[in-house]
C-alpha cells in the first residue's frame, strides 16, 4: 500500500523490537492495556513473559467480558485474575480494580490480602455497583500505602489502626465510614496534600486537620465539614447537595479557616436551602486575600439567593485575577431589589488584578448585565471578558449593542462575545 504522501513506508526489520533494552520494553508494556501487554509475549523470547515483572496492574471491565452463555461475571473474574496474578515475579506498587458493570463482587479478600504483602503503594478499587464492598482487615496492614481511591466500600477498622503514615493523596466515593475514623484517618495522614470526598455516607460533622493538605475536593453537605488545621491549602472545590443557611449558619464559616486559598470552584446542583433572605451577607467579615480564581458552575443569577451568594463571593475577593461563571438555564425570577443593589455595593472595591472573565449561557437578564457592567467598570487590569449567550441570534444582537455601551476601566479590554 502507498501513502498519500506517495512514498513507500519500510516496517522496520522483525530483530528490531527483539533487540530493544528490557528498560524501553518496560516503558512500552506500562503504556498498554493489560491483556495487550500479555499479548506480546508470542512476539520473541525475550518479550516473553515481561509483563510478569510489571510493578503497575490496571485490571478493568475489558479483562472479563464475556457472552451470557458463557461462565458467569464472578467465575470469569476468579478464572483471569488469580492465575494472571500467580505468574507475576515482580513487585505490584500500583494496582487498579475497576469492575463497575459487574453484577455482584467477587471474592476479593485474598487478592488485597496478596496486594499488602507485596508492598502495594498505589491502589484503586471500584467494586461493581449495588451493596458495597466491606474491606477485609488485612487491607487494614498496607503500610507503604500513598495513594488510595476507593468507591462504593465499608471500612470499620480494627481498633489498632489509626491511619496511614504515608498517604499522599486519598479519594473516597460513597464510601461508608464513621465521621470520626474518617478525622482519625485524614489527621494521621501527616503527608496528606490531596483530598477527595464524594457524598461520605455519615451524618455528623467531619473535622479536617491536615498541616500539607493542599487540594480538596467535597460533594455533600457542605456544613458537615470542620476546617481545623489546613495552612496550605489552596485548591478547594466545593459541590454542595446541602447548604442550609440560617442565623446559626453563617457562609463564613467555610472559608474562614482556609487563608491560602487560591482557587476556588463551586459547583451548586441543588435548589439551596436559602431561609431568610437577608441571611447572606454582603461580604465576608474579612478578605479572601489569596483568592486568584473564581469559578462558579450552575448559579443561576435570576435567582435571589443564589445571585447574592455569587455576589457575596466576588466583592469578598479583592485580588481576583479570573472569574467564570457557568449561569444556570432554571425558571425566570425577577430579583428586582437585588438588581438595583449591585453597582452600590461594588462602589468601595476595584478589581485591580482581575485579567479574565468568562460568563456562560447569558440571556441577558437584568442581574447577568449589572453584574457585566460593574467588572467591566471597576477593572483596569482587564484584558478579555468573554461572553457566552443562549438566546437566538436576532435578540443576541440587542445585547452586545447594550455591552458596547458599557464603560470599561480598561482601554485593553477586548469583550467577546459568543
Amino acid at each position: 500500500m502507498v501513502p498519500p504522501n506517495g512514498k513507500k513506508q519500510c516496517l522496520p526489520p522483525p530483530h528490531v523490537l527483539s533487540n530493544l533494552h528490557e528498560s524501553v520494553i518496560g516503558e512500552i508494556l506500562m503504556r498498554l492495556p493489560l491483556r495487550d501487554a500479555v499479548r506480546t509475549s508470542i512476539i520473541s523470547k525475550k518479550w516473553r513473559y515481561n509483563w510478569c515483572r510489571l510493578p503497575q496492574l490496571k485490571l478493568d471491565q475489558t479483562l472479563w467480558e464475556t457472552t451470557e452463555d458463557l461462565t458467569s461475571p464472578a467465575i470469569g473474574f476468579a478464572n483471569i485474575v488469580y492465575p494472571l496474578l500467580a505468574l507475576h515475579t515482580g513487585q505490584i506498587t500500583e494496582f487498579t480494580l475497576d469492575i463497575p458493570d459487574l453484577k455482584t463482587c467477587p471474592n476479593i479478600d485474598n487478592l488485597i490480602h496478596f496486594l499488602t504483602r507485596n508492598g502495594i503503594q498505589h491502589f484503586v478499587l471500584r467494586p461493581p455497583l449495588g451493596d458495597r464492598y466491606k474491606l477485609p482487615s488485612s487491607f487494614f496492614t498496607s503500610l507503604r500505602l500513598r495513594h488510595l481511591t476507593l468507591q462504593r466500600c465499608i471500612i470499620r477498622p480494627p481498633p489498632v489502626f489509626k491511619g496511614f503514615d504515608g498517604l499522599i493523596s486519598l479519594e473516597l466515593s460513597y464510601v461508608e465510614i464513621s465521621s470520626e475514623f474518617l478525622g482519625s484517618l485524614i489527621s494521621h495522614s501527616p503527608l496528606l496534600e490531596n483530598l477527595v470526598l464524594k457524598d461520605p455516607r455519615n451524618s455528623n460533622p467531619i473535622e479536617i486537620s491536615a498541616p500539607k493538605l493542599r487540594s480538596f475536593v467535597f460533594l455533600g453537605n457542605i456544613h458537615l465539614i470542620q476546617m481545623k488545621n489546613v495552612p496550605l491549602l489552596s485548591n478547594v472545590s466545593f459541590e454542595p447537595t446541602e447548604f442550609p443557611v440560617d442565623a446559626e449558619r453563617d457562609p463564613a464559616n467555610i472559608f474562614e479557616s482556609v487563608p491560602a486559598l487560591e482557587n476556588l470552584c463551586w459547583n451548586q446542583l441543588m435548589v439551596l436551602d436559602a431561609g431568610p433572605f437577608e441571611v447572606i451577607p454582603t461580604r465576608l467579615p474579612f478578605a479572601l486575600n489569596c483568592l486568584k480564581r473564581l469559578y462558579l458552575s450552575w448559579i443561576t443569577l435570576r435567582e435571589f439567593f443564589e445571585l447574592s451568594f455569587a455576589l457575596f463571593l466576588i466583592r469578598s475577593s479583592p485580588y481576583l485575577e479570573e472569574i467564570e461563571i457557568e449561569v444556570a438555564d432554571d425558571a425566570f425570577v425577577n430579583p428586582w431589589d437585588t438588581i438595583d443593589e449591585i453597582p452600590a455595593s461594588f462602589s468601595d472595591m476595584t478589581f485591580n488584578h482581575l485579567r479574565i472573565v468568562k460568563i456562560n449561557n447569558v440571556v441577558g437578564a437584568g442581574a447577568e448585565m449589572q453584574l457585566i457592567k460593574v467588572l467591566l467598570a471597576k477593572s483596569p487590569a482587564l484584558l478579555r471578558m468573554i461572553i457566552k449567550l443562549c438566546l437566538m441570534e436576532d435578540k443576541s444582537f440587542k445585547i452586545l449593542a447594550e455591552i458596547t455601551k458599557f464603560h470599561r476601566a480598561s482601554f485593553r479590554a477586548k469583550v467577546v462575545i459568543m
